[in-house]
């Protein structure tokens, strides 16, 4: 399995008070999203956050982001491994295959691949 990128997830209900404080205090660069989730990084794509609300499809909060390079063998290894499959593998819409899953520790993980 290839990872691609990790990427931490900071759960916000002011995005735009995260937007001032990671672009301007931080000084990260703005790198797109949506009308819930924002991208912070630099030129180096392994150098990014993510700041949301609540996941608007899952409803549930990842805590952090795993690309991978095949997400349907990840699922299945969880599934065998009796891991809690907290949100179902899913296309999204805006261009991701992804599911989420939780960990020994609680943490919840989005693990996703470009589709």
């Amino acid at each position: 399995m290839g990872v691609q990128w990790i990427k931490p997830n900071i759960r916000s209900d002011d995005l735009e008070g995260s937007r001032a404080f990671y672009r301007d205090v931080v000084g990260l660069q703005e790198q797109g999203g949506l009308d819930w989730i924002l991208f912070f990084g630099t030129d180096r794509r392994e150098v990014q956050l993510g700041v949301m609300n609540l996941d608007i499809k899952a409803g549930v909060h990842p805590d952090v982001s795993i690309e991978v390079d095949d997400v349907d063998a990840v699922h299945d290894r969880a599934v065998a491994a009796g891991a809690e499959i907290v949100y179902p593998l899913t296309d999204e819409e805006w261009g991701l295959r992804r599911f989420f899953v939780r960990d020994p520790n609680g943490t919840v993980i989005n693990v996703t691949q470009h589709a």
